[in-house]
């Protein structure tokens, strides 16, 4: 694991992570304490909002989709209240469409979940002249198609003839998918 020395992030060491996932937004904001940033954390667009406006952060990691709104919102705010702040928009949702208006309203990268902290670290740092390395570790194709099937089947209540129905696969086909284990 690469650590990433305090000169590199500069001065103001200060980061907002903004994300409704708990566990994951516990366990990225202590990997990124351990890596030098005075880390503050929100579950809400409402709570990542005030803080973005009382305390606006050198550095934010935002998910874009939250239950109480878009997180495009506060990187408006961020972007607003300080332009150089450098931004990355996380996602379960990857999709060509949310990653060019996350750009466009002025975050510095977007990535797809699950992102580990060493991703997140190098988008984050990575100046704009230059292209950040690739990831270390890129889930497979199958793990990509596994999440995604794994987010929509949750998001229809674990409802599995509801999820076939949105995937436009046969429902034995996804209940034989929903069964076996994750593919790394």
């Amino acid at each position: 694991m690469k650590e990433v020395e305090k000169r590199s992030i500069g001065e103001d060491n200060s980061l907002l992570i903004l994300d409704d996932d708990e566990p994951f937004l516990r366990r990225l904001a202590k990997a990124m304490e351990k890596r030098g940033f005075a880390v503050e954390t929100a579950g809400s667009i409402a709570a990542g909002s005030a803080i973005a406006t009382a305390r606006t952060p050198a550095y934010a990691v935002i998910d874009l989709r939250l239950a109480d709104g878009n997180g495009l919102d506060v990187v408006e705010i961020l972007r607003s209240k300080r332009p150089d702040c450098r931004i990355v928009v996380l996602t379960g949702y990857g999709a060509i469409a949310t990653a060019v208006a996350a750009v466009k309203i002025g975050a510095t990268d977007y990535l797809s979940k699950p992102a580990d902290a060493n991703d997140v670290i190098n988008a984050l740092l990575t100046r704009d002249d230059e292209l950040p390395p690739p990831p270390e570790n890129p889930m497979s194709a199958d793990r990509v198609r596994w999440e995604h099937i794994q987010r929509v089947y949750e998001l229809c209540d674990r409802n599995v003839s509801e999820t076939a129905r949105r995937l436009n696969m046969h429902r034995r086909t996804l209940q034989r998918i929903l069964a076996k284990r994750s593919p790394k």
